[in-house]
Parts: C-alpha cells; structure tokens; sequence
C-alpha cells in the first residue's frame, strides 16, 4: 500500500454536518499523498517539481520528505518489540526449560508442529497429515493448526536453535508485529495523529486478550496480516482496479490461512457486520460500491479456492477429519464481568478475581476494565455523528453478545441462554471457540481510541496543552492497569539424554514406535517434546490434538486418539502415585495396544512424578525394564514384532 491510497472516510450524517461533525477524510482524492508534520497535523504534500527540473534533486527531495517519517516508524517498531521481549522475558532465559505455568500442553503441540514444518522442507513429508503421531492412526494437521505459515519461515530457527527457542520467537514476534501492523495501517488510513496510531497498535498488539494467548497460542496472537486484510477489503468498496486488489486480497487470505483459520474466519466476519452496518446507515454508499466489491471479492475467491481448495478438502473430508470441537470447548463463553475487569497478566489483573469470569487464563478474551469500558461508550457519544464510529460500536458489541457463549453469566451466575445457542450447530461456527469473538471487540476498541486521540490531539476549540494534557491523562488512567507484566512461567524437565543423544536410534525401526511413559495425551505432552527436539525422527502413539471421537472420520472432534486402556491406567498412577494391581483382561488389553502401536522400546524418566509406581505398574505388562543412561527402558520387539 502507498500514502497515495485514500483514507478511510469518517463522514458525519449529511444533516449534521455543520453541527460539529468532522469532514469527510479523503485526501487522496483531493491533495494527493498524506504527510504528517512534526506536530502531528496531516496536510497535503508539496507539488510537483516544474518541468525540466533536475529528477535526481526531485527524488532526494521525496526522500528527504519521507525519512521522518520512517524514522519514527522504526522507533515505534523497535520500541513494540521491546515490549514484546519485556512479556516474555521469563521464557527467554531458558526456552527449553520454562513454559507457561499452566497448561503446558499447547506450547508441547506448537513445539510439534514447528518440527514438522521442518521435516516437510527438508524431507519433503506430507503437509497436510502426519503418522508420526497419534501412530498409526496419525492426525490430520489441517484439521489441528499445523502453523505451517509460522513454522516454515522459522526453519532456520528451529534448526539451530531447537523448536523451544522458535517458539519464544514467534511469541515476542507476533505481539510486536501485530502491534506494529496495526499502527502501520491505522497511520497511514485512518488517523492522522501518529500518537494516535500509535496507541490503537499498542492496545491491539499488547491487549489483555493477546497476553492470554500469549503463553500458548502462537498462530492466535500473530495476528499481522489481519490489519492489511481489513483494509483491502475496505479498498475493493472503492477500487479502480478490481482484478490486482483482488488478487492482492486472495494472497493475503491464503496466508492467514495457514497462520490460523479461526482468525481469518473471525476477520471475514466482522468486515461483513462492519460493511453491512456502514450501508444500513447511508444506503446510498451501495449503489457505488457494491460492483468493485463483488468484482474484487469474485476474484479474490477464485483465486482463495485455487490456492486452498485441496487443503480444505483434506481438513473437511480426509482421513481423521472431524465435524464440531470437542464438547470440552464448545461452550466456552465471557462472562460478563470479564469486559470490566483487568485481564491476569497486567498491572491491575488479579488472578484469583478473575478464575471463574474466563474458561481458563489462556482465554481471556475481554477484560478491558471499568475505565477502559466507560472510557470506550465515552468515546461513542462523543463521536457518534460519524457513521464509521456508530458501525465500529454496532460491531464490537454484536461480537460481544456472541462471546457470552450458550448461556450469559454475571460473575459466574448464569441468567439465560445467549444467542450462540442458536448458531453453534451453523456449518464453520461449529468449529469456533465462542469466546474468542472477544478479540474482535478488542479490535475495535483499539480502533476507537486511536479515532478519538486523533480528534482530540487536533481540536481546534481548545488550546493545545490542555487537550494534549487531558488526552494523555485519561489514556494513563484507563491503560496504566492494562500494562502487560512478563509471563508468568513454570520449570519443565529437560529431554531425557537417552532422547537427545541419540541413544534410541539402534531400537526403532522406520515402522516401530517409541512410547514414552505416561502415554502422550492431554496432560502428559513431554514424548511430544522428545520427538520434536529430534525433528519427529519417531514415531509416538496417542499425543494431545483434536481427532475424530472413536477414530472414525467424520465424528465429531475430541482432545486425543482413539481411547487406550493403557493409556488410562498409566494416567491414573502418574496422578495418584499409586501402583496399580492389573487383571488378566487388563494386561491383555494393554499388551494388544502396544502391538497396534508397533512398539519398539517405552521410556520412562527416571525423574519422572511418581516414575516409580509407573515403573511397577508398566513390569505387570511387559516384565522387567533396564536403566539406560536418564530412564528406565524395555525393549519388546521380540513382543511385538511380526513373529510374535
């Protein structure tokens, strides 16, 4: 995108206009490019050189213009990415070996993922389903988020680094460059103001809802092409040239496609509510725009299929494909208490206030607080003549609803049913986590703040240090308790030396599993890590992902593979500490599934909880196991190979 592109147009009601209504935004179309003085006030730029002049004195001329331009926006990124390495600070001083204090399980899955990107470049492995987990069923990785926009970029990474290290990168990166992105697009679209941008990018990029995710959710909080889309979807409403921006619009789309499918989903739908609201207020506006958006949106679509069609198909229709998330998920909803209260990694959050208004902390996907709230309605009163402001508050608050879930609460009191009870069964909406429409409403708030400090910082009524004064007053009051604070992280234990050092290698053969005890599941996700710090060089069964119920494709989705009995006696020890006495059946039991999973050798750490009641409970199978190096190991090829 240039400068030269048009603005988007905040226009007041025709009938208000003369009653302190901001004029309609749209330079392009009548002072050419925007620039933005040291003061913060847009004007227009200067002419043309006259005929004849010297270009080369012309071009170092525009440049000279733009270099302040990009100065600042070189400080304002470097100072997000500050920011961004201060929240995951606690991470970076061991990558390997600290990971969010709870619910350790997603970093485990993302850590997966980035070391199968890794085997599809350089081994050129199937991207789309892999057998290495959840072996032999396998698990379809379109279906679980694979991440194969973050993760392949990040190849280098994790190949000198390790996945652990990749991981803290694409968190710090992806709160710096949605941050970044934001600030980018809203300076050079939306406001005038750079501190304006400024402050709508930090809110979005650092929002409470981001740092929830922060700690497990990598492909939710990478959220950089998300501001590019909106805007070129506000661009083909006005666009000259329909078929580049729609080809423009396709690539985006395709990208975000393999970063998160549920924010580009959530994208879609909010540009949809945003333009529909816009139109009801000024129906007038459909008659120009409705053709270069369709044009625009037919071929974004045409080329969106091409390039998606096939991977859509093996998430919807190929093996382990499922229909709907996993009960465990579907209902997940905000409270409403959580729009009023600080989210738990800031400088006002408290947890313990805060354990019953969200599903878990990974999913705080509201909690402005009372200022920031009133401050927000504050805001649409004030500017409520702009049509964009009203569909902008229509907007959030639409996504707000939908984020209550089935059934609205008030601090942890149900009342009645929310609307999501009638839509959650809708083809697409089955498979979204309701509360998660709350970083749509985030968005919004950010792009009302950065509209209302644009306003304010250049209202002409009132002296400048007072406005300026009263802007950064009340900004200090309502986003000093939404101040992120590092992550909170807890110690892991180190991948067994036997794994890293290669030590299993003479045990496994290409079509044999390593299983490492406890069985891989939700919960016990530290085989998933074994694997990925070899680049996935074995296989393992079970593993934390969404599958099919029962293993049959099409069923609707649950957390893990089919259900093992071994699994679940081994799960029930490592809880309880206590051995198990197992039956005949329930030896027999576990001794076919490890047949089915081809099992070579299983691993148990030495240092694991409770290894040694696991230890007693896993010799009741397959007899005595042997210290090797850092874990107990039993090698049953002779148990489970062909012969036996």
């Amino acid at each position: 995108m240039t400068l030269a592109e048009p603005r988007l147009e905040t226009t007041p009601d025709p009938d208000t206009a003369g009653s302190g209504g901001h004029a309609a935004i749209d330079p392009a179309a009548k002072k050419g490019p925007v620039s933005v003085d040291a003061d913060g006030a847009a004007g227009s730029t200067t002419t043309p050189p006259a005929a004849g002049s010297d270009r080369g004195t012309a071009d170092r001329g525009t440049r000279l213009r733009r270099w302040p331009t990009r100065r600042r926006d070189l400080l304002v990124f470097g100072a997000f990415l500050l920011a961004a390495f201060w929240v995951t600070s606690q991470i970076w001083l061991d990558p390997a070996g600290r990971v969010a204090s709870l619910y350790s399980s997603d970093p485990a899955q993302v850590q997966y993922f980035l070391a199968h990107s890794v085997r599809v470049v350089l081994h050129g492995e199937y991207p789309f389903f892999t057998d290495r987990l959840n072996y032999p069923d396998g698990v379809n990785l379109m279906a679980n988020t694979a991440i194969l926009g973050l993760g392949i970029p990040m190849i280098p990474v994790t190949l000198l680094f390790g996945p652990a290290v990749s991981f803290v990168v694409l968190v710090t990166l992806g709160l710096a460059g949605t941050a970044s992105a934001w600030y980018f697009v809203l300076s050079r679209h939306v406001v005038r103001t750079p501190i304006a941008a400024i402050v709508g990018g930090w809110f979005i990029g650092f929002s409470p809802a981001l740092l929830s995710h922060a700690s497990w959710h990598p492909n939710i909080i990478s959220q950089f092409l998300l501001p590019f889309i909106v805007w070129r979807v506000i661009l083909l409403t006005r666009s000259t040239r329909v078929v580049r921006d729609g080809v423009v619009l396709a690539l985006l789309v395709s990208y975000q496609a393999f970063i998160n499918e549920e924010i580009l989903l959530f994208t879609a739908l909010a540009c949809g509510v945003f333009l529909l609201a816009v139109v009801a207020q000024q129906p007038g506006r459909w008659r120009a725009a409705w053709r270069p958006l369709a044009g625009g949106l037919a071929v974004c679509a045409v080329i969106a299929v091409a390039l998606l069609a096939y991977p859509l198909y093996v998430q919807f229709a190929g093996r382990q494909a499922y229909h709907g998330l996993s009960d465990a998920v579907r209902d997940y909803g905000n409270d409403l208490a959580a729009f009023i209260s600080p989210g738990s990694p800031t400088l006002g959050g408290n947890e313990r206030a805060n354990a019953n208004l969200a599903p878990n902390y990974s999913e705080e996907n509201a909690f402005f607080g009372w200022g920031l709230a009133l401050l927000t309605i504050a805001i649409v009163i004030w500017l409520r003549r702009e049509v964009i402001v009203r569909a902008l508050a229509f907007t959030g608050l639409f996504f707000a609803i939908l984020s209550l879930g089935e059934r609205v609460s008030y601090w942890n009191r149900e009342l009645f049913w929310g609307p999501w009870e009638w839509l959650v069964k809708l083809p697409l909406l089955d498979a979204v986590v309701p509360t998660r429409f709350g970083l749509i409403t985030t968005v919004v708030i950010g792009v009302l703040l950065a509209m209302a400090v644009d306003r304010a910082w250049s209202m002409e009524s009132v002296d400048r240090r007072t406005r300026r004064t009263a802007v950064i007053t009340a900004l200090a009051v309502v986003l000093i308790p939404l101040v992120p604070l590092p992550l909170k992280v807890g110690s892991r234990p180190p991948v067994p030396d036997f794994i890293s050092s290669g030590h299993w290698r003479p045990y496994v053969g290409p079509n044999q599993s390593l299983v490492p005890v406890p069985v891989p599941a939700m919960g016990h996700t530290n085989g998933m890590r074994w694997a990925a710090s070899t680049n996935l060089d074995f296989k393992i069964p079970g593993g934390y992902f969404l599958a099919p119920r029962n293993g049959n494709t099409g069923d609707p989705g649950r957390f893990g593979g089919r259900p093992s009995g071994i699994s679940e006696l081994l799960d029930q020890v490592s809880t309880t500490g206590r051995v198990l006495t197992l039956t005949d059946r329930e030896r027999r039991r576990s001794m076919d599934e490890l047949r089915h999973w081809r099992t070579a050798i299983l691993v148990l750490p030495v240092e694991e909880r409770n290894a040694e009641p696991l230890r007693r409970t896993v010799e009741q199978v397959v007899g005595p196991g042997r210290r090797v190096d850092d874990v107990w190991l039993w090698d049953i090829r002779s148990l489970t190979g062909p012969s036996s």
